[in-house]
């Protein structure tokens, strides 16, 4: 059914049209028309977590406080500009408003038209309000951020009954320089505003922010590795200078590699890292400066929780003789890291490009990325075949509906394992 093709020819006949076929959804009936499966994908992860579709979708505001604070941590102040730009003379004509949330849901900003922006306050549509998906149901902020794509949402599509009334559209706004979803930007109206082309229009926007997103990552680069090049050049030894987060600006005596990982509360000092080992660190300005010591790495026993339970924030959590450190993962990494814990014994890359993919060639992909995951996971992660080093103790933390395992792995094998147990297990226990 191409909704927005039939509502934008008669917006209440597919209006009608739509609350029928949510109607005999929810009562366990066939419809006589399929929902989009986007749709109905985030109609049964509702059904599933028990949102009720009949509760008003009013939540809680943030205080005027917290709402600052976020706005002021969150990468999304960055790109506000190209957002106003590329979506506010549009949406004013068109009577929209744009919504921009952060990674889980909290509505950060809204502007647009004030007609709109009043018909919004009666829908709690403010900014400082929790829009996640699974706590006001299927909508253009958090069924985006689930899916991580955009997503339109028409009428009673929404699975909370009083928004049949309203349309809106939202596409994901990820960090271009890992994959990590910061943020959606949607535009939301009454539902007699839809349009067939609002979709591409909002998700075209959204890859211009993350385009300025990676310029602005890039301009900073430049100036710490201007900083950190007369400091290099004076040292004797591996060396590198590396962003708050990690990201590499300049080495001497080391490969280069894109990103170390980092404690979250990292302070000057030695510190053990896990693709360094022991090492110095001391501030840059924008930065750090870290120098690999000359002592050997500590070595011992140590556990290795891999946490799947939200689809969002996969993370894998290290602790040993040298400490403890969180990294969260990327979807890929968590599929990878995740068919290794399958696998105790190992695979080969070949093997796991056929977990992933479906295809055994595609090993220069899977190569690259177990690549990638060697720099933050370091002697923790063996090769020839890839696996977790031996004395790891690995942990994998399992969402409770065994459906809700990495929601967005298209994998052959993860999609077998969506109906395995839930909880804690072991690695091997987990099938």
């Amino acid at each position: 059914m191409d909704v927005t093709r039939l509502a934008a020819r008669d917006a209440a006949q597919a209006a009608r049209l739509l609350s029928d076929v949510r109607a005999a959804r929810l009562t366990g009936q066939r419809p006589r028309l399929a929902p989009r499966p986007v749709i109905d994908q985030s109609w049964d992860r509702m059904l599933r977590s028990g949102v009720d579709p009949d509760h008003g979708v009013r939540t809680g505001l943030l205080t005027n406080e917290e709402l600052e604070r976020r706005r002021e941590t969150s990468r999304l102040r960055h790109v506000l500009p190209v957002l106003r730009q590329g979506l506010l003379s549009v949406a004013d004509t068109a009577q929209h408003i744009m919504l921009v949330a952060d990674e889980n849901g909290m509505v950060l900003w809204r502007e647009g038209s004030t007609r709109v922006l009043r018909r919004a306050d009666r829908f709690g549509i403010e900014p400082g309000a929790d829009w996640a998906e699974e706590v006001v149901g299927t909508n253009g902020l958090g069924t985006p951020a689930v899916a991580r794509r955009p997503v339109q949402v028409f009428a009673s599509e929404h699975f909370v009954r009083s928004l049949a009334t309203w349309t809106c559209t939202g596409a994901p706004i990820l960090d271009p320089r890992d994959g990590r979803l910061i943020g959606v930007v949607d535009v939301s109206g009454p539902l007699e505003t839809v349009h067939p082309a609002t979709l591409a229009w909002v998700d075209s926007v959204a890859k211009l922010a993350e385009a300025r997103l990676r310029e602005r990552h890039h301009q900073s680069l430049e100036r710490l590795r201007a900083v950190a090049a007369p400091v290099l050049a004076r040292l004797v030894g591996r060396a590198m200078a590396v962003d708050r987060d990690g990201w590499t600006a300049a080495v001497t005596g080391l490969p280069y590699t894109n990103r170390v990982a980092l404690p979250k509360s990292l302070s000057p000092g030695h510190h053990w890292l896990p693709a360094l080992g022991l090492c110095a660190v001391e501030p840059l300005a924008g930065g750090w400066l870290i120098r690999a010591a000359a002592e050997p790495e500590p070595r011992g026993a140590a556990r290795i929780v891999l946490d799947l339970r939200r689809p969002r924030r996969s993370s894998v959590a290290v602790s040993g003789p040298a400490g403890s450190w969180t990294h969260e993962l990327s979807p890929r990494h968590a599929e990878l890291l995740y068919l290794l814990a399958l696998h105790p014994a190992g695979r080969s890359a070949a093997g796991l490009a056929d977990d992933v993919f479906g295809d055994p060639a595609r090993t220069v992909t899977v190569r690259a990325e177990m690549s990638r995951m060697r720099r933050y996971l370091g002697e923790f992660l063996d090769h020839r075949p890839y696996r977790f080093s031996e004395d790891a103790e690995v942990t994998v933390v399992l969402p409770d509906d065994p459906r809700d395992l990495l929601p967005h792995s298209t994998a052959p094998t993860v999609a077998r394992e969506r109906g395995a147990g839930a909880g804690e297990r072991p690695a091997g226990d987990a099938q």
